[in-house]
């Protein structure tokens, strides 16, 4: 009986067919497993047939649909495993095979695909234009070296041809996966010693021939990070049916470098934008890390409950359920960390109050002491300031910078400010309450009397902490070799938090990377996303200089998102509905799709008419149970962390995004104004690119002035 084995490329399209080329997937590969190799070949209703004038002869197509094809990659050395790579329109699909080369890479012993044709073509432009390049990008490596890295001759030419990191980033999707990897790092300065120990070793199976072989079977054997090999009907049937738990947790080679680099000299920062990949990183370095350290405690840790449960799920897909080795993660949100610290080590925690309980407070302390600033401006400055800086005393706070405010403050003034913070911790101490930051703050000095906790930290959406909760991270892992590992997007910061690490004394200088290739969504929607935050620069996370999306880009295509406008809510809500059923229609399921607004209150109005409309929904407050079925609505806070394939962003109108109670008034403190403005456009960014094939934008009444 043929064996079948599936190549990420077939992952990466499967999750985006519809259910019927999804059923035929399904029935062809069933009916693959039950037949010999020589009723395969010649099988009609499979069948398979060769495709003319392929670069790789070993190139097939089967029949998925009468309009669908797969492409295999069938073995001729008399073995009999077949690796199903693709899954295309007819046409494309031998379009598509007709330009892979499948090759063993002779360092990592490995299975990598080129577009060999693309190269070919390609390569001697750019070989005209370097021959007056005054310096190439690897004139100091030897051709003897890069073939020692697993760089063959084919890309061997392509490669002595660039001048810059601009170019190979242009030959990155034709190039072999590894092949590509080894020539980034060289690009980025990394040694060739260096080099083999990130790249090749990791990469190696420890029981790989000494010898490259070419038989497919070992060579498929020797990639288990792209390749998975199905060994009877019902992994077959289970592998199919839930397909994203196959890939959501693969390493693409950019993230690759990253998260597998055998050690850092110190804290670590990785950047990008939507879909990059930056939390996949995160997750695969927790898993080298603990194959590295051998009883070490780990924190793996972010945001908000919902992200925290998220990342426990795919953490335990990722190491296979290993209790073992689970059991030495603690995967947490930040603030559950410092109560944690908190409980074990006081008698008694003030109870933590929420958002809505300290604007209350402050309201009476700014009416009981007449203080001349509003309740919001000295929740900011408390924030900000007083909480941001650590200070303890009024001594402190006469002395503090105030960089990021737009209003000054005299020392009188500051005097003023001053006693509305003892007046409102003063309130808490009477309530026997706190907050959420305080509470961090405490946690970290009590951190600082022992003997850190972890021997690891990584951070996932760092973007939105803030600086009394870097604090507990710094103090729950002793400086040194791969101490703190940190993920996020300057451009998805939805909390008004502001942090310089430098400053908290994590330093990311030179070991600080971006991610530019998106995995998830498709180009149309990713340029249509960036501008809305074209107007504006974001500070970098480091907290020096400004992050960019340039060069951000996804391989994807599909349909452009659309915007529309509507008279009244009711209109757009109608217009919702017809959206949604059309969506099940063309086959999506109604957990793939994602209905988002500002507020709760359009969500409500949307619910109704949806269940009116048969349609099952379900909303999304924290985390919602593995494979409920329905609609998600969720708040645009609510979507971080989650995707679908199809989004609709209701209500984006004028007043509403940005929400005019939020934004503090420009003539009070224009820096805070402007602060409230990026935080509402970023959060607007994040809801749109939640959406991995289609986006749908509407309003009622007049745009959101943040629309392009």
């Amino acid at each position: 009986m043929p064996r079948l084995a599936f190549a990420q490329s077939f992952w990466d399209g499967y999750d985006t067919l519809e259910k019927p080329v999804r059923a035929g997937v399904r029935k062809a590969m069933a009916k693959f497993q039950a037949l010999s190799v020589a009723e395969l070949n010649a099988d009609k209703g499979l069948h398979l047939e060769s495709v003319e004038n392929a670069r790789d002869k070993r190139m097939r197509t089967i029949r998925i649909t009468g309009f669908w094809r797969g492409v295999v990659l069938a073995p001729d050395d008399g073995s009999d495993t077949f690796l199903l790579v693709n899954v295309l329109p007819h046409d494309d699909a031998y379009t598509w095979a007709a330009k892979r080369l499948y090759s063993a890479n002779s360092a990592t012993r490995a299975l990598e695909v080129r577009d060999a044709v693309a190269l070919d073509e390609l390569t001697p432009l750019y070989e005209t234009a370097a021959r007056t390049a005054p310096r190439l990008l690897f004139s100091d490596v030897s051709d003897g070296t890069l073939r020692e890295l697993g760089i063959d001759e084919q890309v061997l030419r392509a490669a002595r041809s660039l001048v810059d990191k601009a170019q190979l980033e242009a030959f990155s999707t034709l190039l072999p996966e590894d092949q590509l990897e080894v020539l980034q790092y060289l690009a980025e300065g990394f040694s060739p010693e260096d080099v083999y120990r990130d790249v090749v070793a990791v990469r190696r199976p420890a029981d790989a021939p000494a010898e490259p072989v070419e038989d497919l079977a070992t060579v498929i054997a020797n990639t288990p990070a792209r390749i998975r090999l199905v060994t009877g009907p019902r992994e077959l049937e289970e592998i199919l049916e839930k397909p994203f738990e196959a890939w959501r947790v693969f390493l693409h080679p950019s993230q690759r470098r990253v998260a597998y680099r055998t050690s850092y000299g110190g804290p670590v920062q990785v950047t990008g934008g939507p879909g990059t990949g930056k939390t996949v990183a995160a997750l695969h370095r927790v898993k080298h890390l603990l194959g590295r350290s051998g009883d070490g405690r780990i924190l793996l840790t972010t945001y908000t409950n919902a992200l925290a449960a998220g990342l426990r799920d795919m953490l335990g897909l990722l190491l296979d359920e290993d209790e073992k080795l689970l059991a030495r993660v603690d995967v947490t949100t930040v603030d559950a960390c410092a109560h944690g610290i908190m409980r074990t080590r006081s008698a008694a925690v003030p109870k933590p109050i929420g958002d809505r309980e300290q604007r209350q407070l402050w309201e009476k302390a700014a009416r009981q002491l007449d203080l001349p600033f509003t309740a919001q401006f000295l929740a900011q400055e408390y924030r900000h300031v007083v909480l941001g800086q650590n200070l303890r005393d009024l001594d402190a706070y006469l002395g503090a910078s105030r960089r990021g405010r737009g209003t000054g403050l005299g020392p009188t003034r500051r005097r003023m400010v001053w006693s509305g913070v003892q007046r409102f911790e003063q309130f808490l101490r009477d309530r026997g309450e706190t907050t959420h930051l305080r509470v961090c703050a405490r946690a970290a000095e009590l951190l600082g009397e022992e003997p850190a906790p972890y021997a690891h930290v990584v951070v996932d959406e760092a973007q939105d902490l803030h600086p009394a909760q870097w604090r507990v991270l710094r103090a729950a892992v002793a400086p040194g070799p791969d101490d703190l590992f940190a993920t996020g997007d300057p451009h998805q910061r939805i909390y008004d938090s502001r942090v310089s690490l430098g400053s908290l004394g994590i330093m990311t200088v030179g070991r600080s990377f971006r991610l530019r290739l998106n995995y998830r969504s498709t180009e149309e929607i990713l340029a249509w996303s960036a501008r809305l935050l074209a107007p504006i620069t974001v500070d970098a996370l480091e907290g020096e200089g400004t992050d960019s999306l340039a060069g951000y880009r996804s391989l994807l295509h599909g349909r452009h998102p659309q915007a529309q406008g509507y008279a009244t809510r009711q209109e757009e809500t109608e217009a919702l509905v017809e959206r949604v059923r059309t969506l099940l229609a063309e086959g999506l399921a109604p957990h793939e799709i994602g209905v988002c607004a500002r507020f709760n209150l359009s969500l409500d109005t949307a619910e109704e008419k949806l269940k009116a409309a048969g349609i099952p929904v379900l909303r999304v407050r924290g985390q919602v149970a593995q494979g409920a079925e329905g609609v998600r609505l969720a708040t645009m806070h609510a979507m971080k962390g989650l995707e679908f394939r199809a989004v609709s962003v209701l209500g984006v109108a004028e007043g509403t995004v940005p929400f005019a109670r939020e934004i503090t008034p420009r003539e009070a403190d224009p820096l805070q104004h402007d602060a409230d403005l990026l935080r509402e456009r970023c959060l607007l960014f994040v809801a749109c690119t939640r959406a991995r094939e289609a986006l749908s934008v509407t309003w009622s009444g007049a745009a959101s002035p943040f629309l392009p």
